[in-house]
């Protein structure tokens, strides 16, 4: 539990010591570093160093939401668990997870997934502005007429989809898949409707009439200009 370089680290956050030796023999050997926390120990401080936290919520029941909801500020948050009904799932994502994975635990599309959140976050290091809005992809900030407004992960993420092709048109579809990696199957179109409607929500001068994220009918989504 000694302090250690937290370049491309993967906060572990488990009480299975099994799983803890499964993924602390796995990662490391594909360019990842793994610090294994116990759920009782887990903060925001620990979290903040870390690259992308992997929390598994299969023992501790509700306290996994709270956790999530707490960690979800600093860094991604990928929650594993061996509920797979809808409802935990929904809980999740709503709660600030980026992405849901039931057990039994597949390595290679863990690791996938991981990449992909981990690629997301690096790849963009630039000032993105678009009317009232800044977006400092570095710090991960996002700033509505100077006042800093707070997303989530995943919605930040959608807004800077939607920031990065100010020129296109993007379906849902396309919308879902640069999001999720192999196992979007949780995620669907009422998902992605309450995460949009909670984006216009925080950035919008009106959210009922949009003018940052409009709405093509029929097609999908347009940054305004």
């Amino acid at each position: 539990m000694s302090d250690i370089n937290y370049r491309n680290n993967i906060l572990l956050i488990t009480d299975d010591l099994c799983l803890a030796q499964q993924l602390d023999n796995f990662l490391p050997g594909n360019g990842f570093t793994v610090k294994t926390v116990p759920c009782r120990m887990v903060d925001a401080n620990i979290a903040k160093k870390a690259d992308l936290a992997i929390l598994d919520c299969t023992d501790i029941n509700d306290n996994g939401i709270g956790i999530c909801r707490e960690i979800c500020r600093e860094i991604p948050v990928i929650m594993i668990s061996s509920r797979d009904d809808e409802y935990s799932i929904a809980a999740a994502l709503d709660n600030g997870a980026d992405d849901y994975i039931t057990f039994p635990l597949r390595q290679w599309e863990l690791l996938a997934r991981i990449k992909k959140i981990i690629r997301r976050k690096n790849a963009d290091n630039t000032i993105l502005r678009h009317g009232s809005l800044t977006v400092d992809t570095v710090k991960g900030i996002v700033s509505r007429y100077g006042e800093e407004i707070f997303l989530s992960a995943l919605e930040y993420r959608i807004l800077l989809i939607f920031l990065s092709n100010k020129d296109r048109v993007l379906t849902r579809q396309q919308l879902l898949d640069e999001i999720w990696n192999i196992g979007g199957d949780y995620v669907n179109d009422n998902t992605l409707t309450v995460y949009i409607k909670r984006i216009r929500e925080k950035i919008e001068e009106n959210p009922a009439t949009p003018q940052l994220i409009k709405t093509v009918r029929g097609k999908g989504y347009k940054v305004g200009d």
